[in-house]
């Protein structure tokens, strides 16, 4: 089985190669591949030295499954040409997420969306997965009807500059600035680009895709997504509305039984969930679980993640796992 990872050297690609080692993912050759500058340079893994390739050279290695993590625009232009050749791409970009006949997946959730002909899978947004996780086992049984939102992510969503800017306006270095503001000591109410209707398009990905996930588009969503000066795992206080009563006793029962959720709800003893406890980490945190007694069959969530584990390698890596252990590839 060769297993090709597009965009290695990107921080979403040094965890694909973490968690692929840590998961035991099973592989006959990996093929990395990564931009024209990169090309030439090689990656010691596996206690083996891998060279790095472009991407047409890893078109033409033929694998099996291909994890990008370059960018959409990479993702729209090579996707396609690799599911032509019989290829499963699974794209950690939001090129192909809300496309129709694209299924865009969370294991845990609807993983039985994938089969033989479903050569290209979507990974949702980093915010999109953790919140989901958390949501589809509430919505099975109570009924979503409402969700506010408000998201406090990383730099690391951004990328390895934003780190650097935040590290070097923290060490009172010039900083070459990601952000239009600084980031150390702030916070910034700004995820990707400002639409028309005033939202974001990190804010929009979170309405669209959590309602195709849940494949219910009649929730209703609102969302805020907000940059923190952490380096690493996002952060999201989660407000629902239900459409049937529920007891907070079933809510603990329904989520400690959900698979890839750890509970941390006690607040007593200061403990709930923090990103720098879940850095690292492939679970979801949920705490700080509360009636919201301001409406009818109302529920607060605080819900942490590593983005760039679960919320982007680690899914990418159990989507690869479903195909493998489906006989798929």
């Amino acid at each position: 089985m060769k297993l090709a990872i597009i965009g290695a050297t990107g921080l979403v690609g040094s965890t694909l190669l973490k968690v692929i080692e840590e998961l035991k993912v099973s592989y006959t050759e990996l093929i990395l591949a990564a931009s024209e500058k990169s090309v030439g340079k090689s990656i010691f893994y596996n206690d083996k030295e891998h060279h790095l390739v472009t991407i047409d050279r890893a078109i033409e290695l033929k694998p099996d499954i291909a994890i990008f993590s370059a960018g959409s625009a990479p993702s729209h232009e090579y996707a396609p040409v690799f599911a032509k050749q019989g290829c499963f791409v699974i794209d950690n970009s939001s090129a192909w997420r809300m496309q129709k006949d694209v299924p865009l997946v969370v294991p845990e959730i609807n993983a039985s969306s994938i089969d033989s002909s479903t050569k290209i899978i979507a990974n949702p947004n980093c915010s999109t997965i953790q919140m989901v996780m958390a949501l589809a086992p509430l919505h099975e049984r109570y009924g979503i009807q409402r969700i506010v939102v408000s998201t406090y992510q990383s730099v690391s969503g951004t990328g390895k500059k934003a780190i650097e800017q935040l590290m070097d306006e923290r060490a009172n270095n010039e900083a070459i600035k990601v952000y239009p503001h600084a980031i150390d000591l702030n916070c910034i109410p700004h995820g990707g680009t400002f639409l028309e209707n005033g939202n974001t398009s990190e804010e929009e990905k979170l309405i669209h895709e959590t309602r195709k996930i849940l494949n219910d588009s009649t929730i209703q969503v609102s969302a805020t997504v907000v940059r923190v000066p952490v380096i690493g795992g996002h952060s999201e206080s989660v407000n629902l509305e239900f459409k049937k009563p529920f007891e907070l006793s079933d809510i603990y029962s329904t989520l400690n039984k959900t698979t890839g959720i750890t509970i941390q709800d006690d607040p007593q003893s200061n403990i709930y969930p923090m990103p720098l406890k879940a850095h690292n980490k492939n679970e979801v945190y949920l705490g700080r679980i509360r009636r919201d007694s301001s409406i009818k069959n109302g529920l607060n969530l605080w819900v942490v993640s590593d983005n760039l584990r679960k919320g982007a390698a680690t899914n990418a890596i159990q989507i690869a796992q479903y195909l493998i252990n489906n006989q798929l590839v």
